[in-house]
């Protein structure tokens, strides 16, 4: 059998698997527009903890980080690696219990949008619709970023063309979302976790006996320079966008200075988690927040694991494959090289099902969210309040595939770089909801023009800093979250200060979910 055939064999075999817990899934789903956007609030602490995590690192923790480390060497890898491991233990430690117990006391809000606009008591729903747009914007570059995954996994595996194979991958997990809504996705990404994480150990620890042990990897990594520096960075030579090649050895220059400001920089993704709705909402949808202690440690664990691997997998990559990826978006194909020359054919087909894996999880994760942004929070709550729940689910399930298709064309460009577009979609959301998201837990004093200013603040700042400010280079070259953030606490604590402080009905409420009532 064809080695192709049997890489083909195996991934069917997982898709199969993913479908049939869709299925299985569906009847309770649909039962009401609350089962099929947050399952009821009926999640257990390890699935709450494993979806979390899966749905959030989706195929950049397999393709973008260690194509990162593989194309420059550790230091921009590593250091956002710490800031979002640091950044997932603090989102658990203070966010999760405050977050479940006061979206119940906000009015039982089922989504982002309707627990920022239920805290702040709107009847116009100003909050819910800036929420909703942003989440829709940031989202679908989140899901384009997921399908250029899919169309590079199997474009490389099956030499077919690149926008063919991503349309493949879109309609496969716009079909799945369709049948499961959250409870599937969060029952798959429990699965899918434990298929990441798997993938990743048995990778490496097979490359590493490959390379000759982790002394000969080490010994590669260390002759490049800058390659395994924290402070310094491998700087390969170019020729019209390609890396040099020289007797078979990848040419490299000197190694370029890497700044305390740019370690800080990268470590500013672990703000991110504050913002990001996949992983709020499983801290909504937990079934009891007595839980949520549990699934932290399970969170951070995994997380620690997966990401020092993903790290660890480009540094073993470019020992055992030196000058198999000579641009920065064919080094995202490091993963697959591996598992391609490491493994007979059918194990190679499961180990990468890891990377659809993450790419399904967080899609699928993505395409809802936000269609439920729409559906319920601007479909029912602008236009249609008295919507029928079904009335509701059918226009999710059409926003869904709007929403893919403009993914699609986004993803169409095979040369995008799955880690750039990811940052930028992380930042968006790290912004735009993080700062509001900690002030609307924590600051009684925050109101509603505060929360309005921030977000839009926030948002505003994300495209000013990514488009204008950051390439100009030197000192003004950081990471677009880091400053976004920092503006939009600013906006949120000064125009709070300057209108009036909230009813005494918000306050009251603000209290007792403090009290832990």
């Amino acid at each position: 059998m064809g080695d192709t055939i049997q890489i083909l064999i195996a991934m069917v075999i997982y898709m199969a698997a993913v479908i049939v817990i869709g299925i299985a899934f569906a009847r309770k789903a649909n039962a009401s527009s609350d089962a099929y956007f947050l399952g009821g609030r009926s999640l257990g602490p390890w699935v709450t903890a494993m979806s979390a995590e899966a749905s959030d690192m989706s195929g950049w923790l397999l393709m973008g980080l260690p194509g990162v480390a593989y194309w420059c060497g550790i230091a921009d890898a590593a250091w956002t690696a710490i800031g979002l491991a640091v950044g997932t233990y603090i989102n658990w430690l203070i966010v999760s219990k405050r977050l479940r117990r006061y979206s119940v006391k906000a009015g039982n809000a089922i989504t982002l949008p309707e627990y920022f606009s239920n805290r702040f008591h709107e009847k116009r729903k100003v909050i819910m619709t800036i929420a909703a747009v942003f989440i829709l914007i940031f989202f679908t570059v989140y899901a384009a970023s997921c399908l250029v995954t899919c169309g590079k996994l199997f474009s490389t595996l099956f030499d077919m063309p690149y926008i063919p194979m991503m349309i493949v991958g879109a309609v496969f997990v716009l079909v799945y979302t369709l049948i499961g809504g959250f409870l599937a996705e969060s029952a798959s990404d429990f699965m899918q976790a434990v298929v990441m994480i798997v993938a990743l150990v048995v990778t490496v620890i097979v490359g590493t006996i490959a390379a000759g042990g982790l002394g000969e990897v080490l010994d590669n990594a260390r002759s490049i320079p800058g390659f395994l520096e924290f402070f310094g960075i491998a700087t390969p030579e170019m020729a019209d966008g390609v890396q040099q090649i020289v007797n078979g050895e990848p040419q490299f220059g000197a190694a370029g200075q890497y700044s305390l400001l740019s370690a800080v920089s990268n470590l500013a993704w672990g703000l991110g988690y504050f913002g990001v709705p996949q992983v709020l909402l499983r801290f909504m949808a937990i079934r009891s927040e007595n839980e949520l202690t549990r699934s932290r440690r399970i969170a951070t664990v995994w997380v620690v694991i997966s990401l020092t691997i993903a790290v660890f997998i480009g540094v073993m990559g470019r020992a055992l494959y030196p000058a198999a990826l000579t641009t920065s978006s064919d080094a995202e194909n490091v993963f697959i090289l591996l598992a391609t020359n490491l493994f007979p054919p059918l194990l190679a087909g499961f180990v990468m099902a890891g990377i659809l894996a993450a790419t399904i999880s967080s899609s699928d994760s993505y395409l809802l969210i936000a269609a439920s942004a729409f559906a319920k929070n601007i479909y029912q709550g602008l236009f249609r309040k008295k919507a029928s729940d079904k009335e509701v689910l059918n226009i999710s399930r059409i926003t869904l595939l709007l929403i893919a298709i403009v993914a699609m064309i986004i993803a169409l460009d095979e040369n995008s770089v799955i880690f750039t577009i990811v940052s930028f979609a992380w930042a968006g959301f790290g912004a735009t909801f993080g700062p509001l998201m900690l002030f609307s837990l924590f600051w009684k004093r925050t109101t509603r023009a505060g929360a309005v200013a921030g977000m839009v603040s926030g948002a505003a700042m994300v495209f000013i800093w990514n488009l204008l400010v950051r390439p100009l280079g030197g000192l003004w070259d950081i990471y677009e979250l880091l400053p976004a953030f920092l503006v939009s606490c600013i906006f949120i604590v000064v125009v709070s200060l300057l209108t009036p402080e909230p009813s005494k009905e918000i306050q009251r409420e603000f209290t007792e979910v403090q009290a832990g009532k």
